[in-house]
């Protein structure tokens, strides 16, 4: 669903008294304070009646009734909502459409540039609209397919010599990659291996950029598949490269995140200092368990409890690990 104006048709209850603001302060009574009568954007006393807010993540809300949970996820004025019981879902939209101005989508198809497919089996997320407005934006939906987005001897340095490219256009082609790797862990290595270097971009960088694009060119419709028989264990994995920036020879961890057999978070940044020796491998589990420990404490406000088992990387076995630790490879 998207609210139109939410916040300026909520009453609120408390005494709540604001200065007046700039511009529109009273002649006769310049010393005097407004009292509200509907909330602000900010206030804590935003309306949220019903509904606990999640312990990390402060755009989850949940609700409890007889068993049963309601579960709302909000962006901005953009709410994607959800529960164990039809009954509970129909009452709750019924209430935000007696209470404010509500445009409802129905059954969640597209949100924020996703396109998600749902059925029996499962749930697949993926770009693929997306992917082919950018190729038709910097002029690459007619170019030659790659199935590979970077060369594994690519390197990009400082290339001082090379000849300078515009840099708006370069930024435009990052910042559309960027947003694409939501979906698409396969590129995000070599989108963040580009993005280090936009203050005077050369023509190797934009030729290693373009050769993201031709991937994408051969592999539009890739996603995220989640199974609707995987288990809710949260499971990570973590490696990293060994000075891999040529430039300052930092290392790049590289990490994702798993419930069951379902990949939910990764990440492939540059490492904040040098490190000796295998100490790099050390910094990146330790990005890989913060964002576990963020995962087990959404986990729980849904009612779910884990325990911790470490598995050692040599005793990983099996088709399910193998494929995770090849994702691995792709992110350092």
């Amino acid at each position: 669903m998207d609210v139109k104006s939410a916040f300026l048709n909520g009453f609120i209850e408390e005494e709540v008294y604001v200065r007046q603001p700039p511009g529109f302060e009273s002649a006769r009574f310049p010393d005097r304070v407004y009292k509200l009568r509907k909330a602000l954007y900010g206030l804590k006393q935003a309306p949220r009646a019903g509904f606990v807010m999640g312990s990390v993540d402060k755009t989850l809300f949940l609700s409890s009734r007889g068993g049963d949970i309601l579960i709302v996820q909000i962006y901005v004025d953009d709410i994607i909502f959800g529960g164990s019981s039809h009954a509970l879902v129909s009452s709750f939209a019924e209430q935000m459409s007696r209470e404010f101005e509500m445009s409802f989508m129905g059954e969640l198809q597209f949100f924020l540039g996703l396109q998600i497919k749902q059925g029996l089996e499962g749930t697949f997320v993926h770009q693929a609209k997306y992917t082919r407005d950018i190729l038709k934006k910097f002029n690459m939906g007619d170019s030659k397919p790659m199935t590979t987005p970077m060369s594994t001897n690519t390197a990009l340095d400082a290339d001082e010599d090379g000849e300078a490219v515009d840099q708006k256009e370069l930024r435009g082609m990052i910042g559309s990659l960027l947003y694409l790797t939501v979906t698409r862990p396969d590129i995000q290595f070599a989108v963040c291996l580009c993005a280090r270097d936009q203050a005077s971009p050369r023509i190797s960088l934009l030729q290693a950029l373009k050769r993201i694009f031709r991937y994408l060119k051969f592999t539009p419709e890739l996603g995220l598949w989640y199974s609707s028989g995987s288990s809710l264990s949260p499971r990570g994995f973590s490696d990293a490269n060994h000075a891999g920036c040529r430039i300052d020879r930092k290392s790049t961890s590289g990490t994702c995140q798993l419930l069951g057999t379902s990949l939910v978070s990764w990440s492939s940044r540059k490492q904040a200092s040098v490190s000796l020796s295998t100490t790099e491998e050390y910094i990146a589990a330790a990005s890989c368990c913060s964002q576990l420990l963020w995962m087990k404490a959404t986990l729980s406000d849904f009612g779910l409890r884990f325990g911790w088992r470490y598995v050692d990387s040599a005793l990983i076995k099996g088709e399910i690990e193998s494929q995770w630790i090849g994702l691995i490879a792709l992110l350092v």
